[in-house]
């Protein structure tokens, strides 16, 4: 299921979001530019590597991507959810609220794969947050989605939080069927706990942070 647009309005430019899509895109496309070497060692560098972390690469693994799709679905999803969060929280707390959630992620991967010698990079972790931040705030907005019927694809509207909540299942299934396949093939290329923990730091943090008032309004109306 694709989120193609949230009924949810927003009264602000989502300047932050549209930064962090910014310094995303244009890292991506830096890499691209490498040979694969470099770009293996630029990886090694720069992502989070469990079994030796720099603490630094807990933010600088947030821009790096692995291909297109990677790129294009996260910063899609953190287009789709971002911008409501944003207006919600404003500009400088969406900002510390995003990183606070990549943060958790990362750690969360980190403490479950402690002796991982494999490089983790994407910023799916921090906007998991964001997608577990608009699951409490925004549980009945309507998202237009498009979805598979049979050999067809057609548009529907979901609430946002039967589509979220069933996202966090797959995060979660997949994180637990990626510990077997660690334990019996000796690896899983996602990071799943890493949603998981970013998600649900996300739905704890966006209940302690104050919100715009302008928001409070349009909620009670």
């Amino acid at each position: 299921m694709i989120p193609l647009r949230s009924s949810e309005r927003t009264y602000s430019t989502p300047s932050v979001t549209l930064g962090i899509i910014a310094v995303n895109v244009v890292v991506f496309l830096f890499e691209l530019t490498m040979p694969p070497w470099t770009l293996n060692r630029f990886i090694i560098h720069y992502g989070i590597v469990p079994d030796h972390l720099r603490a630094s690469s807990l933010i600088t693994s947030m821009f790096l991507h692995g291909g297109w799709l990677h790129i294009l679905g996260n910063m899609w999803f953190f287009w789709i959810f971002g911008k409501g969060v944003e207006d919600l929280l404003g500009h400088a707390r969406f900002f510390f609220f995003y990183f606070v959630c990549g943060l958790a992620a990362g750690l969360t991967h980190v403490l479950l794969n402690a002796d991982s010698p494999i490089p983790t990079i994407g910023a799916s972790g921090a906007i998991a947050g964001v997608m577990g931040a608009y699951l409490i705030k925004f549980p009945r907005a309507r998202i237009v989605t498009l979805v598979p019927i049979f050999i067809f694809l057609t548009t529907i509207e979901i609430p946002a939080a039967f589509l979220l909540l069933y996202w966090f299942f797959l995060q979660f299934a997949g994180g637990y069927m990626g510990q077997i396949a660690h334990n019996v093939y000796g690896g899983d290329s996602t990071a799943w706990f890493a949603h998981v923990g970013g998600f649900l730091a996300g739905m704890g943090l966006i209940l302690v942070l104050p919100t715009q008032q302008r928001w409070r309004r349009w909620s009670d109306s």
